[in-house]
């Protein structure tokens, strides 16, 4: 067993009762295990990844401090299109009436929004994305339920007193 050799199972464990993200949780106790005898790619069958990704675990457990061997790096990524102030205030405008924001309809829909976010920041999303920001702003979106042409208006209203009353 040459690798983990300077890190005690009782440290792994202390870090297992703080581990608090199931990544985490998995790293940890993938090395446990490796140090109490199963080999690696024993260890990659059964949490169904790679050899190879448990080797680099133990790496980072080697080089690293536990705490910080067992996150995920910090992945750059795009920088989004929508800076903090926009997405505030994006986020602000959504949360009141269409009309407010200058817009001749009922409701924020993800096509209006689109168009808030062309007209207002210059900046253009795919339709799913828009409906991800719609979700991350605290907004669901519903899709009306279409009433038969020969529907009796009275009717619902009917209905419901009726069940009031006899509750």
């Amino acid at each position: 067993m040459a690798r983990l050799e300077n890190i005690s199972v009782e440290e792994l464990e202390a870090a297992l009762d703080d581990a608090t993200r199931k990544k985490e949780t998995q790293r940890l106790m993938a090395a446990i295990i490796y140090k109490r005898g199963p080999s690696a790619p024993m260890i990659a069958e059964w949490f169904g990844t790679r050899e190879q990704t448990i080797y680099r675990w133990f790496d980072r457990l080697e080089t690293e401090p536990i705490e910080q061997a067992v996150q995920d790096r910090q992945r750059s990524g795009r920088p989004s299109k929508l800076d903090d102030a926009g997405w505030i205030e994006f986020r602000e405008a959504v949360q009141h009436p269409p009309k407010e924001a200058g817009y001749d309809h009922p409701a924020w829909t993800t096509g209006l929004a689109q168009q808030f976010l062309e007209d207002e920041f210059d900046v253009t999303y795919s339709r799913r994305h828009v409906q991800r920001l719609l979700k991350d702003a605290g907004l669901t979106w519903q899709t009306p339920r279409p009433q038969p042409p020969t529907a009796d208006d009275e009717k619902p209203i009917e209905f419901w007193t009726t069940i009031k009353k006899t509750e």
